[in-house]
This record gives structure tokens, sequence and C-alpha cells, in this order.
């Protein structure tokens, strides 16, 4: 534990008992949380009980009394560290409900906080198996709350639900084989009383799936494959197959590995009653071995949150040979067009383009580029569809003289896409997306693969390289009427964190280099900049107390690109590892 300022040893003792006593007593008077509670968080500023701050997930809040003129005053009020020798990539969004935060940590971890000291009230930790899988480091994004508990996933493909007083295990479920390359990282998601999650693993060749459980038991009410050919349940009976068919869109029997993994989360449109989902790259990547568009891989889904049936897909980049994915949160919103309000939802995908359909029935409106110098396609055609250019897909290997390895080519953005995980957000105020993205390419090639249990099911090398001398990150305000970039910060390090957007006409995000920094919603001039000691990879918050605003991130640095960045993980090898939530206030 660190806190700020520096105190003696026995005040810190007198200090830990009273935090304890208070933050007993705080968890003894919480409200259970609603759905209306979920539904209304966003306008709800007292706290932050969704992943998002608001089941729609846009990243929005309206309060401003932290603003581009009092940013510069905002001071740390306490910092607490996970602490102990597991201290890697740091994803988590925290939530915080009647005076106690709780957060997630690398190694399936959570940890519950009062936020007026920055006390520890619990810590729980699971108990992880030797031989975990996780693809892309040992991370968590965040926990969700509903009635009396807190819900989170584990490496090991477990779903666990604690008592939001005391940290004990109230139910556990097994979501997948950790053996056969499951497991969970994302937040769930609540909705209608029913826990949503999804699965990581596709690097594995498992089979993706969104699954549906009652939150006071754990037992399942339905679930839902994302690769065609796969049985979907509903209250214990079987309930269709994906697709209709076994291998309408896959060769054989290549569905029965098919990956599509869920492994961001999803979000939820209370308007429309649907929960969006994105699904993951199809299993193997070497594309030569699975003809077809291979649905419902690197698509966007939309699921009907009483039944699991699939209400319509859009499909980003069909018969993927990149590792492009579809996972990227899909995002609720509304704009006028000649005075018609348009019901939309908007996306940034992996594969460099940014999507805005219509929400109600997954129509394409528009799409562009929103990274520089994309040669993998031409452009969209009319539906949304990409337009290839086969001269940069990855070759096929069967045709090369010795069959071990395909023709290799530079694409342009890299397998970590022109925006990953890391969630962007959308401000009412001004209109524009602010868009954390990465410009990049890859040398990519392919090579023969076979499935094994357990095994990496890749069937392709790379090598990503910047593509250009001065910066990998880019944070972009992004116009989704047009497309117009409004304005760009240009980060040396790759970008690898969460936005929020305030009514202060703020942006906030943080960057590897350990900066948390804010920037002014409408021009882009970067307001306020505090160094946290580690990357920050995580999505911040913010919400008030006391008539006092608050701002919390997680500091620590990890993820995917010091695992997978090639050329790229020399410019961040250096950064410092750590493991910190840093909360902030405006002084009195």
């Amino acid at each position: 534990m660190k806190r700020l300022p520096p105190v003696s040893a026995s005040i810190i003792g007198i200090a830990f008992s009273a935090s304890t006593l208070l933050g007993a007593a705080t968890l003894t008077a919480q409200a259970a949380i609603t759905d209306a509670d979920i539904i209304n968080d966003q306008a709800t500023t007292g706290d932050v009980v969704s992943n998002g701050l608001g089941p729609r997930g846009q990243r929005y809040s309206p309060l401003s009394r932290v603003n581009t003129k009092t940013v510069k005053k905002i001071q740390p009020v306490w910092a607490f560290s996970f602490g102990g020798e597991k201290q890697r990539g740091q994803e988590s969004q925290p939530i915080v409900h009647d005076g106690v935060m709780y957060v997630t940590s690398s190694y399936s971890r959570m940890y519950a906080i009062d936020v007026a000291s920055g006390e520890e009230i619990w810590q729980y930790d699971a108990r992880l198996p030797d031989g975990i899988m996780p693809c892309c480091d040992v991370i968590n994004r965040g926990a969700a709350i509903y009635g009396d508990m807190v819900y989170f996933g584990t490496l090991d493909a477990k779903l666990v639900a604690l008592d939001a007083k005391t940290g004990k295990v109230r139910w556990k479920k097994k979501l997948g084989d950790y053996q056969a390359g499951y497991s969970y990282t994302a937040a769930p998601l609540v909705v209608k009383g029913k826990i949503i999650t999804g699965v990581s693993g596709g690097e594995f060749g498992i089979v993706g799936k969104v699954e549906a459980r009652d939150a006071k038991t754990g037992e399942l009410v339905w679930l839902r494959p994302t690769v065609e050919g796969h049985m979907g349940f509903l209250n214990g009976k079987e309930n269709g197959i994906t697709g209709g068919g076994a291998n309408k869109t896959w060769p054989g029997d290549m569905w029965k590995n098919g990956g599509a993994a869920t492994w961001l989360g999803g979000t939820y449109d209370p308007e429309t009653d649907l929960i969006f989902f994105g699904t993951g790259n199809p299993a193997p990547w070497n594309s030569y071995l699975r003809p077809g568009d291979n649905l419902y891989s690197s698509s966007r889904l939309a699921i009907n949150p009483d039944t699991g049936k699939i209400v319509w897909h859009f499909q980003t980049t069909p018969h993927d040979g990149w590792d492009f994915d579809g996972v990227n949160e899909v995002i609720s919103f509304d704009y006028k067009d000649g005075g018609k309000t348009v019901k939309a939802a908007a996306t940034a995908d992996r594969n460099g383009f940014f999507y805005v359909l219509n929400r109600q029935d997954g129509k394409f409106i528009r799409g562009f580029p929103f990274v520089k110098k994309l040669n993998w396609a031409t452009g969209l055609d009319a539906d949304g569809k990409p337009i290839y250019d086969e001269a940069m897909r990855p070759g096929n290997p069967a045709k090369s003289a010795d069959g071990k390895k395909g023709s290799t080519v530079f694409s342009i953005p890299s397998f970590l896409g022109g925006k990953n995980w890391m969630p962007m957000a959308f401000s009412q105020d001004t209109g524009l997306f602010y868009v954390p993205s990465n410009e990049w390419g890859m040398d990519i090639w392919n090579e023969p693969v076979s499935y094994k249990k357990g095994a990496a099911y890749l069937g392709s090398g790379f090598t990503i390289r910047p593509i250009f001398d001065d910066h990998i990150g880019s944070l972009k305000a992004v116009d989704p009427k047009t497309g117009d970039v409004k304005w760009e910060y240009k980060n040396v390090a790759p970008l690898w964190g969460g936005v929020l957007a305030t009514a202060g006409n703020l942006v906030f995000t943080g960057n590897p280099e350990g900066y948390l920094m804010a920037f002014d919603a409408r021009s882009g001039e970067i307001v306020y900049r505090f160094q946290t000691g580690s990357g920050i990879v995580s999505s911040p918050i913010t919400w008030e107390q006391g008539g006092e605003q608050y701002l919390t991130v997680v500091s620590g640095w990890g993820g995917a690109v010091p695992l997978w960045g090639g050329d790229v993980a020399k410019t961040v090898k250096k950064f410092n590892q750590g493991g910190t939530v840093w909360t902030f206030k405006l002084p009195k």
C-alpha cells in the first residue's frame, strides 16, 4: 500500500484500523445494484457500476467540475499498490459503488478499496492452475456488480461471483477447458438479471461463444456459439445450430475448431434491447486452409438477451487472413441527419476501418479508414464489405517450392490492429469519437499447421514494424458523420489504454510512457499530464462524492505489445512494470 502524503508507521496502523471499520460500515449500508442502476449509470454521477460508464459503452461523463480551466489543479489523493511480484499488464477499469471501489488486476485478482482513504477492505486471489494459456499477458479488464455481488473472470476460464461486502465466493462456474486454450479476461456484462460473458482463446482453436447466467445462482440460461455449425442452448434445451449448418462457409471439419473468440465482452442498448458482441479471428490464421467467409468470425453480432438468438450480424473481415478480429466494442449513439434522428452504432476495427451501422438491423451506413497507409483493401463496397487487394494477402505455403512458407507481404495495419481492445469514447457535446489507434504494419507469411488440443493454432509468422519514424500511437478525434479527423495526438510508443470523455470539455487517456493525459476535447491541446511511474494500459473513470469530482486510473505496463510487438517491442523494452490505482480530485 502506498499513500500520499507519506505518514509514520504508527499513523498508518491507526488509519488502517479506522478504514477497516469504516469500510465494513460502508459495505453494510450498501444498496443492492439493480438493472435500472446499470442502465442509468451514465446519468447517475455518484458511482460507476458498469464497464463503459453505462451499458452502451460511450465512456462519457456529464461531470464538469474538472474542466479545461480547473484540470491543472487536480492532485492525487491516494495511490493503492497491487503489491507482490505480480506486476504485469493492468488493463482494468474500476467500478465504484457507495464509497467502495472494486478493481481487478493481473493474475485474476480483485480488490475492494475504501475510496475515502485508499485502504484495502478485502482482496480475492484466484488459485490459478499450472498450464494456463493466456494469449496476450495475464491481464484482467474489470468486474461487474449486481445485487449484492461482484463478478469477474479468471485466466483458467472461470466466472466467479463474490460477496460485495466480504469478498467471499458465492458461486463459481466453468466457462471452458483451460487445457484446450480457453481463458477469460473481459469485464462481464449485466443485462436483465443475467451475467453475460464471452471467452478467449482464438489462437488455440477454441470455439467462441456468448453465455448468459442467472446472476443469483450462476446457472446457465442460454449459450450461443459464434462459429456456424455448433448448437446453442436455452434453459437446458437445444436451441438451434448457429448459422443453420455445419459447413456452409467453412470447408470440411474446419468449423469444429473455428476460433471466433468473444474475448472483449459486449455492450447493451436498452432502446433496441440488443446485446452487441464482437468475434475474433477464424482459426487458423492461414486462410488457405479454410476458404469461405468463415461465419461468424471477425464480425459484430446483435444478440437477443432473453434467448441468445443472433438478430443480425455484420462481418468486417470475411475470410480474415491477417488476424484482424472483429471484437472491438460497438457503441450505441444517435445523430441528426437532415432533421431525422439516426439510431446508429459505431465501431473502430482492428482492420483499420471505422464503421457506422444502423443498430436496429445492422445495415451499413458508412465506413472509412481511420489509420494511414492502409493497404490490405482498397476500400469498402456499398454493403461495407472490404474490397480486397489480393496481392496483400500472405501467400499459400502449399504453392511454395518447399511447401513450408508462403510468400511474405507487408500489410498495414498490423495484426495488433489500427485499434485493438482499448475502448474509444463518444462525447455527447462534440459528437466526436476519440479513438486510441496505432500506425504500424507487419511482415506476415503463412505456414502449414494442424489442430492439436492446447497448442497454438496459427499457421502464420509475422514481424510488426512502425511505419513512421516519430510515432506509433495516435489518439484521433473522429467525426462519425464525415470520417474527418478533427485533431490527432501523436505518441512515440503504441497507445494501449482506453479513453474517457467528460462534459468538462476533456478527454483523458494514458500512454506507455506512464503519463495520465487530459486533452481539450475540441482542439486536442494537452491541458494536463501526470507521471504515474508505469505505463497506462487501462481505462480511466470519473465520479462524484461529497460534492467533489474524482478521477481514477490504473497504472501498470504490459499487455500484448511487449509480448507480440516485434520490432515495435524495442521501443518499449525499458518501460517499468507496475500495478497502482491512482485517484485524483481538485484540492479544497
